[in-house]
């Protein structure tokens, strides 16, 4: 599954041009009074204004085995989120390594390095580095019929997990990451899960699917 393009919300639309600008170092692209984009390697990520916005879980793929590098390029420009004593947490059953930081809405960011996924291009971490969207959160207080209306419209199965508490849903190239709001906040903040309205494009098995989440509704566009 390969997240081609998300569209999320902020209630705080200049705080986050000037976070992914001045902080991140990313190119602000089609800025005007209601919205903003970037492109993050393959994905394109795009903001809009909504009052009342709240946040999300959003993972960046990064190249393989770049996780020490990358810790050091954050470091210098927000407050690493740790998992108990952990800057960076190994998923050793994912193949992975992550770390995890804010953005301006406290969304819940995550640097993501998978083995043998994403090799290394450049001779040093920056912006350019990250390769595209790994995952988006989606809290529900039913798993199970996401994860069928996924299978259903999108044929996407279960990468980890179950239909009871946690599922990822997906593939190690793009996961919707779903989670029982009621039962488990995100980890590794305990941050409570709230049911953030997106819109998701991707290709999977070289179809295209374009789906949207609001109100606890998934629906196929």
């Amino acid at each position: 599954m390969k997240i081609e393009k998300l569209q999320i919300f902020t209630s705080n639309l200049e705080a986050q041009i000037a976070f992914y600008r001045n902080v991140m170092e990313l190119e602000i692209q089609n800025e005007d009074k209601n919205s903003f984009e970037l492109t993050l390697g393959y994905t394109v990520l795009r903001f809009e204004k909504k009052e009342g916005a709240t946040p999300y879980h959003i993972a960046f793929h990064i190249p393989d085995n770049e996780e020490k590098e990358a810790l050091k390029w954050l470091k210098k420009k927000v407050a690493i989120q740790k998992s108990g004593d952990d800057e960076i947490v190994d998923f050793s059953n994912w193949n992975a390594k992550s770390i995890y930081f804010y953005d301006a809405d406290k969304n819940i960011l995550e640097f993501i390095s998978r083995r043998n996924l994403n090799p290394k291009q450049l001779a040093y971490f920056s912006a350019e580095s990250i390769a595209g969207i790994a995952e988006i959160g989606l809290a529900t207080t039913n798993i199970e019929e996401k994860f069928f209306f996924l299978h259903r419209e999108c044929c996407l199965e279960i990468f980890d997990g179950n239909l009871e508490k946690f599922c990822a849903v997906g593939d190690p190239e793009g996961l919707i990451i779903t989670i029982k709001k009621n039962l488990k906040d995100w980890f590794p903040v305990d941050d409570k899960a709230f049911s953030s309205e997106f819109a998701l494009d991707f290709t999977h098995e070289n179809q295209k699917c374009k789906i949207v989440y609001q109100d606890e509704q998934l629906k196929i566009l």
